[in-house]
Parts: structure tokens; sequence; C-alpha cells
């Protein structure tokens, strides 16, 4: 998160601040300490810990952009220049509303002005204050020589320009500074205002599970410290029991006591975890695919070829095994996601996927070989199994979303993509949502251009779903099947964040949370505003509410809020610490690159990539912070 020009230097997360002494994990008078004393095994109050990673992105360059930027073309957004620069064309709809495109007009790049002003200037980073807004020149003399405009009318023609710069940029949106004052949530922990749909009823998927605390005041519970590795290191995988957070480590699974960060147990593995399911049965069993050994001088990068099943609960690796395909002779197949649905644990990559018995690892189907030369490149899980199906050549690709038998992996219903998508990215399985980056229009390095409804029984189209990259800011991993985040499907509906804009406070972006009917592919009447300085993005769905994070400005702590899905009022759930160096190691955390998981007043924010210590320019960051409203 950057700050504001001319603030002083930050204290790292754990540093002492200066004045008064004390840092991250310190006490200061008063009140008593608000942060919890580190476990034996986390990092102790003053402790220099390892030095940053990949995952827990270092403080960004001036422009707001994480360093250092994930490579090209891997599906990460690359950072542009704001949203909400006034456009050569008439004023347009609401923002985040659908409007209709302008035939024969190119498209431009995400977030680039468009017929800015003269005189202008660029936007500045989230949560920095912006420059007002210049005054419209003198009106011209008229043309009668030398008179000038009446003092009266320059005035009424520099108001009604400043009218028109304001529309252009999409302002009219955020509604009047009362309006938004009403659907903040509040910081006691009621609830607030919200423009509701059409379900006033009730949402259609029932009450959430959450409870609303007595106190959403937070405090940090524990903290790890980053693993020091050589190379950079992928640590996919989080997730909550009834008793536990369970996170990836390094060449091992760990479970931490969900209040005190305590280990409770550890599961070692052969090598590094490559992938990780983001479901778990009922009774917390899960899956991972995880490489043959550890990096070595002669083998320095081992394949990700090993599948194996979790027991969350007991700490134990039920069982793991490798598989061959028809035309790959004994080399085992590589592996680069992995998921679950009911009892099967399914697998997929370039060489095909392949699907085993959640509870026994006995093989269901295999990587094979088809007449058409088609394969299944990855899946969907959760509460069904769906496949994305690759077919064709390199150049000329056909993808084919397929609904299956989880037990046989025979296809319910097949859907083909049209032209122009290279990957497909599977959103939800029930209701069957796709999201696909067609013909590379989307620009920003979202894999998302466009979301598909789809029949399961049929296979049929539901109805696609047009989501302009300028104005919504899901994300997904377009080269993976199931990796997309900062959205949520359910009551019929899927939920966007819209992409930050200017607010109507004195500085500082804001965003909302909007959502289309997967039976229509209207957009609805939902909008649930984040408030000046806030931006937020949903993370789950509770029943039919939505669970979701309010990334805080540069002088605030991040809230957790659940959003009513009949009524769309929010209520806080959570709210964070403002504290600098409690905040700093917070917003180090960035959507793109990091896990959110919350559950019965426990946040847990955790890295999914490392890198080597000595590329860090932070030395102060975390594999996971906690909070908790204990």
């Amino acid at each position: 998160m950057t700050q504001p020009p001319n603030d002083p230097p930050q204290g790292g997360f754990g540093a002492p601040q200066d004045p008064p002494p004390g840092g991250f994990g310190a006490p200061t008078p008063p009140p008593a300490d608000p942060f919890a004393q580190p476990p034996a095994d986390a990092v102790p109050p003053g402790a220099t810990p390892p030095a940053g990673g990949f995952g827990a992105p270092t403080p960004p360059p001036a422009g707001g952009a994480p360093a250092p930027q994930p490579p090209a073309g891997y599906g990460y957004p690359q950072t542009q220049p704001g949203y909400g620069y006034p456009q050569n064309q008439p004023p347009q709809p609401g923002y985040g509303y659908p409007q209709a495109p302008v035939p024969g007009q190119p498209q431009q790049g995400y977030g680039f002005p468009q017929g800015m002003p003269p005189g202008q200037p660029p936007q500045q980073g989230y949560g920095y204050p912006t420059a007002p807004m210049q005054q419209p020149p003198t009106p011209p003399q008229n043309g009668n020589g030398g008179k000038k405009f009446s003092t009266q009318m320059q005035i009424v023609v520099a108001a009604a320009v400043a009218v028109v710069l304001i529309v252009g940029a999409g302002i009219w949106y955020a509604g009047s500074g009362d309006d938004n004052k009403k659907n903040e949530a509040t910081q006691s922990g009621g609830t607030s205002g919200g423009t509701g749909g059409e379900n006033k009823g009730g949402a259609t998927d029932g009450a959430g599970k959450e409870k609303v605390p007595a106190d959403p005041k937070s405090k940090v519970a524990f903290q790890v410290p980053l693993p020091k590795v050589t190379e950079v290191t992928k640590v996919d995988g989080s997730w909550l029991t009834d008793k536990a957070y369970v996170k990836t480590g390094l060449n091992e699974v760990v479970a931490y006591d969900p209040a005190k960060g305590t280990k409770l147990w550890s599961i070692p593995l052969a090598g590094q975890v490559c992938a990780a399911s983001r479901h778990m049965t009922a009774d917390f069993r899960t899956a991972i695919a995880f490489e043959q050994g550890k990096p070595s001088k002669t083998v320095k990068y081992q394949p990700c070829n090993q599948v194996g099943a979790l027991d969350l609960k007991t700490g134990k690796l039920l069982w793991s095994k490798s598989v061959t395909a028809a035309t790959s002779g004994d080399a085992p197949v590589r592996f680069a996601e992995v998921t679950i649905s009911g009892d099967t644990v399914a697998a997929g990559g370039l060489e095909g996927g392949a699907a085993f018995d959640l509870n026994t690892g006995a093989e269901r189907w295999k990587p094979k070989t088809s007449s058409d030369g088609c394969y299944d490149l990855g899946y969907g899980g959760g509460e069904a199994l769906a496949a994305v199906r690759k077919c064709g050549t390199y150049d000329d690709p056909q993808l084919v979303v397929q609904a299956l038998n989880p037990t046989t992996g025979a296809p319910i219903s097949s859907y083909k993509m049209p032209p122009g998508v290279d990957y497909a990215s599977i959103v939800s399985t029930k209701p069957l949502v796709v999201a696909a980056d067609v013909g590379d229009t989307a620009g920003d390095g979202s894999g998302i251009s466009d979301f598909f409804s789809i029949d399961t029984e049929t296979g049929k189209l539901i109805t696609r779903i047009a989501a302009d990259a300028e104005k919504y800011a899901a994300r997904c991993v377009s080269t993976k099947v199931e990796s997309c985040g900062q959205l949520a499907v359910g009551n019929n509906r899927i939920y966007l964040p819209t992409e930050e804009h200017e607010g109507t406070g004195d500085y500082g972006n804001t965003n909302e949370i909007v959502s289309f009917d997967l039976t229509t592919g209207k957009q609805t009447g939902d909008r649930a505003d984040a408030g000046n300085r806030y931006t937020m993005f949903p993370l789950r769905m509770d029943g039919g509410n939505i669970i979701a994070y309010r990334k805080p400005p540069y002088d605030k702590g991040g809230q957790v809020v659940s959003i009513d899905g009949a009524t769309f009022k929010q209520t806080v759930l959570m709210e964070n610490p403002s504290d600098e160096s409690v905040r700093n190691a917070e917003t180090s955390f960035l959507p793109d690159y990091s896990e959110f998981r919350y559950s019965d007043g426990h946040l847990f924010l955790s890295s999914t990539m490392l890198s080597n210590s000595s590329g860090s320019l932070d030395k102060d960051d975390r594999l996971v912070v906690s909070f908790t409203c204990d």
C-alpha cells in the first residue's frame, strides 16, 4: 500500500517505532498490549525475521505498483494508471453498469486515460491525496471583437464545464456524500444501508452462519516468519478446520492453533507443494500435488508429479502416488493443479488429467490420448466436477467445458467455448460458471472479458456476461482452470468488485461490489459501497450472504464485512488495528499474491510465493499474519 507524500518513514513489522519505543509484538502503554505474545515457534518480540518473499509483496514504488512485477503473460495484472479519466465521448451511464459498446471504436488499454483534458494531472496511487481539479480556462471573447463575457456568464460556463468533467469521470455513480455515508459499514458492527436487489424476501441460498462479535475491533493473534529459500518457491494452500489453521510451508504442511499460533502438527513431504485444492470435505480432507524430491545440485527443479490426500483433522498424509500416461512411457505425468469434488481427487496439466479416490488413492481415470488429440487441461471442483478440455492445435485451439460424473469421469454435458478463447477458468461448478478472455480483449492481465453461465444438464449456454476490464476487478490466472479470486457466486448471481475510482471525499479512491443475474445476464440492483478511501472485494459466500474484505487507506486497518444477500446491507465482522506497524504488515498482503481466509472471528492472511530473501526490500514480511476478535 502506498503512503501519502511527506509521511515519515514507516516502521517495520516488528521494528521499534520512534517515538514511542516498542513495535509489533511489544506492549504500548496505555492501554494494554494490543498484540498477542507470539508462540515459541513464531517470531519473538524484537527479533528480526527472515527476509521477505515474492508472495508477501514488498512496499511498492511510487505510483502504487507492487515490486517486483511478475513476468508478463503469467496471468497477473499489471498496474496501470487510475480509472476514472474523462473520455472524448458523451457522458456514460452510472459507473459499474453495463454500457453498449460504440461500433467501430477501438478498445484502449486497461485503465489508461482517453481524451484527458489539457493540464489535468494523472491520478495518483490508491490512498494518496489527489490534486484539486484545475479551474476551466477563462471563456474566450465573443465574436464582437473585444467584449468579454460578464463575470456571471464566466461562472455559469465554468460550472457547466466542471459538471461535464465530473460526469465523464464516472463520479455520478458514487452518489452524494450523504448517500455514501449511509452506505458505509458502521464501525460498531451494526448494519448500514446498501442498494438491495430484487430478492427482498431473503437471499436464495439462505441465512449465513457467521456471527457478529460483541466487539469487532481485532488484535493480532500470531505471525509466522517467512522460511528461508534460495529459489522462487510456491506456498499455495491454506485451510480452516474447526480446530486449526493449516498452511503450506517449506516441504511440509503445518497446522496452527487459530488463536495462539502454536504448532499443532506438521506433515513432512518429499518435496515442495506445487498445487493445492481450495476445497475440503465435511470431515476436513483435501488434496495437494507436490514435487517428487527436494532440489539438489544435479536436479535443481524437481517435477511436480506426486498427488496426495491430507487429513487436516488428524494431520496425516493418507496416501501419495504418481501416474503415467499412455504416451509418456514410464515417466510420471506432471500436474499443475488439483481439486476435489465429493470423494474424487482430480489433477490436471498439459499432459492430461487423472483422478483418484480421496480415501484410498485408487485410480479412477488417467491421462489418455483420444483420436482427436483432446485432453483434460484441468478441473474445477466443489459441489460438482467440471473439466476444461483442450482440442485442436496450438495455433488453433478449441476449448470444451464439460460437466463430469466425479466417480467415472464420464461427461454429463459439453459446451464449446467460442473462437478466440485460448484458456478458460472455472469460477463455479454449481451453478456452472466459466470465465475467459475472449480474443485477448481484456487487455489488463485479469484473464476475464466475459463470464459464461452454462446449463450442466444440456451443455447449453444460459447467458454470456460481458465484464469490461476497465470497470470490474476480479482476477483469474488465465493458464489455470481453477484460479479465480476476488469474486463470489451465490443466489444465482455472480458478485464482482468494480475497479477503483475517485471517491467523494477530499482524496482517496473507492469502489463497489455489484452483481449479475446468471439467468438473464443482466446487472441487478445490488450495490455495496466500500466507503471513502476503502476498496473491497468478495472473499466467499456465507449461505446467501457475501463475506468481503475492505482494504484500508494509509491510516486505517482493514475490515471484514458481511453483506446481506437480500438487502445488501453491510455488517462489520472485524476491524483491524490502525497502528502503523500492524497496518504495514496487513497491507503487504496484496490480493493477487496472497490467500485471505476468514471464519468465526479469525482472519488469516498468507503468502503464496516466496523468493530469495536477499531480494526483499522489507525485512519484516511474514508467511502468515492472523487477526482475532477474541
